[in-house]
Parts: structure tokens; sequence; C-alpha cells
């Protein structure tokens, strides 16, 4: 965030300087180039060529100001800030530095790494943790359900909002960040992250492989909200197609708690897949809450 307030500082001392070259300037190869960078700013992909002719036209100019830009030319295009991090960071202990960053409704975004562990740190339970999941501080299996930061995030109303997984679908994950970075205003994108926390039948190379199982169960859901859009949420997951205690049991996160609390392991996976079933329903709810 501190990294964008500056450049952004930067970057408006140059639009106003911009200003001025317009109005006091009598070439008019060099308004033209002033003015298309001016209305170009934000967009970061108009933006590149508009900052190429507008420097090319105040290399031409003999004047102050233009010299004065030009000493800070790498300011001019637009830049692409990204804020990376895991959930342990997102949804628990960095959470009111996450918050603060969103609510100051700069043009940053966000990625968050969801393992749904604190994997860097041992594995402890952690607000992402899932219901029936088994971690430290968490043996017998977590019983409160996780968090949904991308919700909180949606209230707001000018945050942009996605949940990719791209072992489940590529395409889906390219085009929340691609959407994200066209977005004037803090972007949030949640992506689901198998660890070895986690540890997958087979190991970590199936773990795109696992992603996509986790989207076809109903275990993670594909969305995005976008407040500039006509359409502003859109539901990328189809309708669960079954095996969601097959794919509980393939990760041993889970499937431990069935040889060490057999009974309970019954009643958490399917308060688990329960969770999951009304969490679907509820996003199909909000196709028609925010297309109002």
């Amino acid at each position: 965030l501190g990294l964008y307030i500056g450049q952004d500082k930067i970057r408006q001392d140059l639009a106003e300087l911009t200003k001025e070259i317009i109005s006091e300037s009598n070439n008019e190869d060099i308004k033209v180039a002033a003015q298309t960078w001016l209305d170009s700013m934000d967009d970061g992909v108009k933006n590149q060529e508009a900052t190429e002719n507008y420097v090319k036209a105040l290399e031409s100019c003999n004047c102050d100001k233009a010299k004065a830009i030009l000493e800070k030319k790498d300011y001019l295009s637009k830049k692409s800030i990204w804020i990376f991090g895991g959930d342990g960071w997102a949804y628990d202990i960095g959470y009111g530095g996450l918050d603060h960053v969103i609510a100051s409704k700069k043009n940053v975004n966000i990625f968050v790494f969801d393992t749904e562990v604190y994997s860097n740190t041992g594995g402890q339970a952690s607000k992402a943790s899932n219901i029936g999941q088994v971690a430290q501080f968490a043996a017998a299996g977590k019983e409160i359900k996780k968090k949904s930061l991308s919700e909180i995030a949606m209230q707001y109303g000018y945050v942009y909002v996605a949940q990719v997984a791209m072992g489940a679908n590529p395409n889906q994950t390219i085009k929340a960040i691609t959407e994200a970075e066209a977005y004037n205003g803090p972007s949030l994108i949640i992506g689901y992250a198998p660890c070895e926390m986690h540890s997958i039948k087979g190991g970590m190379a199936n773990c795109q492989k696992e992603m996509k199982k986790a989207v076809d169960c109903g275990y993670w859901n594909l969305f995005r909200y976008n407040p500039a859009a006509e359409k502003k949420f859109t539901l990328d997951s189809k309708a669960p197609a079954g095996g969601y205690q097959e794919f509980l049991m393939n990760e041993a996160r889970y499937s431990r708690l069935t040889r060490e609390f057999p009974e309970r392991a019954t009643w958490l996976f399917k308060a688990n897949e329960d969770e999951a079933k009304a969490r679907y329903e509820h996003l199909q709810d909000l196709i028609n809450l925010y297309d109002k």
C-alpha cells in the first residue's frame, strides 16, 4: 500500500505539470499526447502506449516543465500493484492490516493463497481451517466453520472479489486476475492452494487434480464479484457433482480423524458437507441479490 501511495503521489504531481503544459504549449502534437496520457492514467492497457507517445513528444520539447516530467518518466506508465500472502495472514493474524488496505479504497490488488492451515509454522488450525480438519491445536478436528473472507470484503460494495482454483478452471483464474487488474479500486482474489499439510494421496504432484476435485464436489466454489460490471456477481462453479466424502478421505488432514475419533469424524464430516451445500445455495442467492 505504501508503494502504491508513494508512486501515486508522484503521478498526480506529473498530471498537474501535464495540465500546465496543455494550457501553455502552442505545440498541438504535445497537447494531444499530453491529453491522451491524462485520459488513460488509470487504464493499465491504454496508458502504456499513451506514455510512450507522450515521452516522445516531451523529448522534442525544450521547456522546463517537459524536462521536469522526463526526469520522472518511469512513473508515467500505470503500475500494477499486487500484495501476496497466505491465509494465516489474511484471515487471522494480519486481517486488521488487510482490512485497512481494503477500506482505503486504493487501486491495489491482493492475492491470498488459501491453504486452510498455518502451513508455514507447522500446521496449526486457523480461521481459514474447515470443519473436521485435523491440525495442531485441533487434534480432534475443528468444530467451527471457516471464516468467509470473501463475503466480508464484498460487503464494502467497492471491492473486486474472486475465488479461484487454477487446477479446476485455469481460464476462470486468468479472467479473475485480468478483471482485478482492470478494476479501478481494491481487489481481492482468494486462490485454493493445496499444501503438504493436506497430505494428499500421491503427494503434491497431484495438487492440481485435487483442486479440480475440490471444486467438482462443492468443497471449494469459484465466483467473481465485480462492482463495475453490469452483472456484478458471477458463480463460475457448477452444482456439486457428488463424491464429497471421498474427497475428504483423499487427504490425511481429514482421514486421520476416522482412525482416532471415528464417531466424531462421522458427524463433523457431515457438518462439513452440509455447510458446503448451504454455502453453494447461498452463493446462488447472491446472484439475485447483487443483480437487482
